[in-house]
């Protein structure tokens, strides 16, 4: 480990090594839970075969196809109301500013089952119930994938209004003066300079918000639960595990550890500092 060029002097110092010891000690811990999880997996299935045979059941890949589903459901409305807001909280000054920019992480702190419970008293009062009352004349119910989105999308959002206002913040707002300038609206110069210029930490952001979503778990339980028609791969996790099935459980995670890994690989591909939030 190496001080980079004019961040301060190059001696190494005693805090030097208690950093990077720090550092390297957390990537070995996290490089030993993977690998144990490799090969606990191995040695359960007892052969590529078996192993095969595990991820395949219908009641894996039904949990699956739901979690992908609902997900990119879920990501295409964070994308549609967080990319907006992130602008709004970066770019203009109205009342209350600060406390909208504080009720974005709410669903941050809070414990996730606090969030499923928050859902079940949201549509058996008021103007929840008009909204469920809606869903239902729709043929739509809360327990169902509409549920689980929902679920999602409160955990989810937060991470992509936060790295779309750090990725806007990250833009010189000298140019957008300049397109206004050149008679650009403020439509335009969105389109044509802010957006384009933020591109990277957006869809960073969106695929964080994205991971988030596909591992939701404690909301989902709370309010949709865990019949066999609203399996997730979460929920599915924890049934596994709750009857003894610890291999199919570990299987699963291999499965939302790999793709949490392709997530992360593409996030600081297009972050490579890492100014996501």
């Amino acid at each position: 480990m190496s001080y980079q060029e004019g961040s301060g002097p190059r001696s190494r110092s005693p805090l030097h090594y208690v950093c990077g010891g720090m550092l390297a000690l957390f990537v070995l811990m996290i490089l030993a839970l993977i690998a144990a999880d490799f090969i606990y997996l191995g040695q359960s299935a007892a052969g590529p075969k078996a192993l095969w045979d595990l991820l395949t059941q219908q009641q894996m890949f039904f949990a699956l196809r739901m979690s992908l589903a609902t997900s990119l459901t879920t990501l295409i409305l964070v994308l549609l109301t967080g990319v907006p807001i992130g602008y709004a909280l970066s770019r203009y000054r109205f009342p209350l500013r600060a406390v909208c920019d504080m009720l974005v992480d709410v669903t941050l702190v809070l414990p996730p089952v606090v969030t499923g419970i928050t859902l079940l008293a949201f549509f058996n009062f008021g103007f929840g119930q008009i909204i469920r009352a809606a869903l239902e004349r729709a043929e739509l119910s809360t327990v169902s994938g509409v549920g689980i989105v929902m679920c999602q999308y409160l955990v989810a959002v937060p991470y992509c209004i936060r790295s779309a206002k750090a990725a806007f913040n990250g833009v010189d707002r000298n140019l957008e003066q300049v397109s206004r300038v050149m008679g650009c609206t403020e439509w335009q110069t969105f389109h044509r300079v802010s957006a384009p210029l933020a591109l990277n930490g957006l869809i960073a952001g969106g695929v964080m918000a994205w991971a988030r979503a596909l591992g939701v778990f404690a909301p989902i339980m709370v309010f949709v639960g865990t019949g066999p028609r609203v399996l997730t791969m979460p929920t599915t996790l924890w049934l596994e595990l709750s009857t003894g099935n610890i291999a199919s459980a570990v299987a699963i995670a291999m499965v939302m550890l790999v793709l949490a890994g392709a997530a992360l690989v593409l996030v600081h591909w297009l972050a490579p500092e890492g100014n996501i939030v």
